[in-house]
């Protein structure tokens, strides 16, 4: 079995090759306490290695797709697509969720909302 440090997380993401895995061990390092259990990794710490160190580029360059041609080297379209090839691998979270229709209608129901403000919202959830 192959020992890593567990600082080297460009070694864990190349042993594991892109397939899903789960942390089942933390260990707080001031306190030497340990927590066991199934983690899963956050999003970003999932993606491969280099792609972590072109979202943190990018982040550093406060965003700015003219600077990343510059660090890297490439063009503008090439920024964007790696981007985008980025993005679409990610899920993102719904900052306004659209309401359950049976909840819309449970709201009509109880008044708090009208018929045309309940078709209103059902024909925003489209």
């Amino acid at each position: 079995m192959k020992q890593i440090k567990p600082d080297d997380w460009q070694a864990l993401t190349e042993l594991t090759q892109g397939r899903s895995f789960v942390v089942e061990r933390i260990r707080l390092i001031d306190s030497g306490i340990a927590i066991e259990g199934a983690f899963e990794l956050p999003q970003l710490a999932r993606l491969s290695a280099e792609d972590q160190v072109f979202v943190a580029a990018f982040l550093r360059s406060h965003g700015s797709i003219k600077e990343m041609e510059q660090v890297f080297g490439v063009s503008y379209p090439t920024v964007k697509a790696r981007l985008n090839r980025i993005a679409g691998g990610l899920e993102f979270i719904d900052l306004d969720p659209k309401p359950p229709r049976a909840e819309v209608i449970e709201r009509l129901k109880r008044g708090e909302i009208t018929a045309d403000e309940a078709i209103e919202v059902l024909e925003r959830r489209k």
